[in-house]
């Protein structure tokens, strides 16, 4: 049932009640192009955006080896460390990356292992907050990476384990062996594919990281419901915002359990993305979005 967006919390809990503000980050961008791939051209102008999220109440920061490979994670580093205490910081591993076209997942334990490893050793931690496979390896059964990541939480290396680009049967599969804290998928306003696990999410009471929050391809610049047309640009210019921020806040108001992770290389739209949090949608609204 859509609710009037005013009534949502902008925080989200995790289990053992760590305080997520429910507008993140998504760092992917913040790479080489194309395909992000190799270092960020504009380090320092990486490290001053970052700042700046943080400086404008972002405290959940995205990111994964496979963007660079490694180099989107020592640019946080370099950036925020040492981290604010309130600072989470969630990344992803289970995917090989050796050119901008050669992408392929790789769920085997022992490269799972050396992932989450090396991604420690990236961020300066010692502990990641939230470690998320990134996209199960078909040749590799599901339960086995899962396994691996429920070892590393046991040897203390991993606080909360995540899933992407998975279905509701795998998030119950992983369920049977470890608590699964977040599900990440592409889902948006214009996107609805990931709607039923994003329902069935909501009601565990698992974190949902929609990737994709504004239409945007993850190996392509652009995010497309910038330009909007219609009901959507026409509830924005009654707000008197930007289509992106009402796409923002109608997934806000989709769900308590959502966390967005808007991507952007632009403190600009940064500011923007953030500010998402104060545009009040109606329940007229949002029933409206939701018919798009």
């Amino acid at each position: 049932m859509t609710t009037n967006s005013e009534s949502l919390p902008l925080t989200y809990s995790m289990s053992d009640g760590l305080p997520v503000n429910r507008v993140g980050y998504g760092a992917m961008r913040l790479t080489g192009q194309p395909g992000n791939f190799g270092a960020y051209a504009d380090w320092e102008g990486g490290k001053t955006l970052l700042r700046r999220a943080v400086e404008l109440g972002v405290n959940f920061i995205d990111t994964a080896e496979a963007y660079g490979p490694g180099f989107n994670e020592e640019l946080i580093a370099a950036a925020l460390h040492p981290y604010p205490k309130n600072l989470v910081i969630a990344t992803k591993g289970g995917i090989v990356k050796t050119s901008p076209s050669d992408i392929r997942p790789n769920g085997n334990p022992e490269n799972l292992r050396r992932g989450c490893e090396a991604s420690l050793q990236r961020l300066k931690l010692d502990r990641i907050d939230l470690y998320q496979l990134h996209r199960p390896d078909p040749n590799v059964p599901f339960l086995k990476s899962i396994e691996m990541l429920a070892e590393l939480q046991r040897e203390g290396k991993i606080r909360h384990i995540g899933l992407s680009n998975v279905s509701i049967d795998q998030i119950e599969q992983a369920r049977q062996i470890i608590a699964i804290a977040a599900v990440q998928n592409r889902f948006s306003l214009t996107d609805r594919s990931g709607e039923e696990t994003l329902d069935y999410c909501t009601q565990h009471n698992i974190m949902f990281i929609p990737h994709g929050s504004l239409g945007a391809h993850p190996l392509r610049q652009g995010a497309p419901l910038a330009n909007a047309t219609g009901a959507l640009a026409d509830i924005a210019t009654q707000h008197g915002v930007q289509s992106s921020q009402v796409a923002l806040a109608w997934m806000l108001g989709r769900a308590p359990n959502i966390v967005l992770i808007p991507g952007t290389t632009a403190i600009a739209h940064l500011e923007e993305n953030t500010a998402a949090t104060s545009i009040k949608l109606t329940v007229d609204e949002l029933e409206l979005l939701n018919r798009m």
